[in-house]
């Protein structure tokens, strides 16, 4: 342990650099909060959240976001112990812990006794990650971008793709207003991808969080009745082709680790195990 000063504080605009710094670390692990701050900074209204900031004889070490998620990134033991005494005093007012398992796992054992029960844990979230195109799997060329005018096919299938995940379903507590802003602005912004065929989502995935470093992938769903044709690894390396050589220089995304057909899938779409992540839902 060190001997400096440690403190933990809210971040403030000035912090911004530092925070920068040290989610450039591990661009890949961090993508969805560097995406948030890339766009929000520090500010806590327009970044959805606080930024905690661990410091060590005044150097910023570790970050923890405090949102809809809590998120311990670049988080060693003594600052997981800071982040959860924090959190502790705070109460709890997210909907899930996620993060680097280490981290992730060491901040649910010092909070389960006053967080806990959860509803779920899963512990072993492969992340994983490609630098380039698949060179096996031939991208599907009727995957492309959702139109804004096809936003009402396309939510069915992301509140199925979210239960099926989730175990809950996203238009509860605000009738899904919250949920349908979120698609509305992936739609909006060409980072929502389908496959139609008749007027129904037969394939679905999302960028769900860009940096100039690394982008992450989210939400993909195959609809039951087409599910074992090949259409998540021909979409997937639809979308992989897409973000490479539009969005940035390395495509992630975390799966569960029973699901083996997809993380075999994703494989063969050319993405390796580079870390794992950790999940916590309440």
């Amino acid at each position: 342990m060190s001997s400096a000063v440690t403190s933990t504080r809210v971040l403030e605009a000035d912090d911004l650099q530092a925070a920068i710094e040290v989610l450039d670390r591990d661009p890949v692990a961090n993508a969805f909060v560097a995406a948030r701050v890339a766009i929000a900074g520090l500010d806590s209204w327009r970044l959805g959240g606080e930024m905690w900031g661990w410091f060590d004889g005044g150097r910023l070490e570790a970050l923890c976001y405090a949102g809809a998620n809590l998120v311990p990134l670049s988080a060693g033991p003594e600052a997981v112990r800071a982040f959860a005494e924090r959190a502790r005093r705070q109460g709890r007012r997210c909907s899930s812990i996620v993060g680097p398992a280490d981290a992730t796992a060491e901040l649910w054992a010092r909070l389960e006794p006053s967080w806990g029960p959860a509803r779920e844990v899963r512990p072993n979230q492969p992340l994983m990650a490609t630098w380039e195109p698949s060179t096996e799997i031939a991208p599907d060329p009727r995957v492309r971008q959702v139109r804004r005018d096809e936003m009402d096919l396309l939510l069915p299938a992301c509140v199925a793709m979210f239960t099926e995940e989730v175990g809950v379903s996203p238009l509860a507590g605000d009738g899904g207003l919250h949920y349908r802003a979120r698609i509305a602005e992936l739609v909006t912004t060409g980072r929502a991808f389908a496959r139609f065929e008749a007027g129904q989502v037969v394939f679905k995935a999302e960028i769900g969080a860009v940096t100039a470093r690394a982008c992450q992938i989210q939400g993909v769903w195959v609809e039951p009745g087409h599910r074992g044709r090949g259409h998540s690894e021909s979409g997937m390396a639809a979308i992989v082709e897409y973000a490479l050589r539009e969005v940035a220089p390395v495509v992630s995304l975390y799966v569960n680790d029973f699901n083996t057909v997809a993380r075999a899938a994703y494989r063969r779409v050319g993405f390796s195990e580079v870390g794992t992540f950790m999940s916590v839902l309440f």
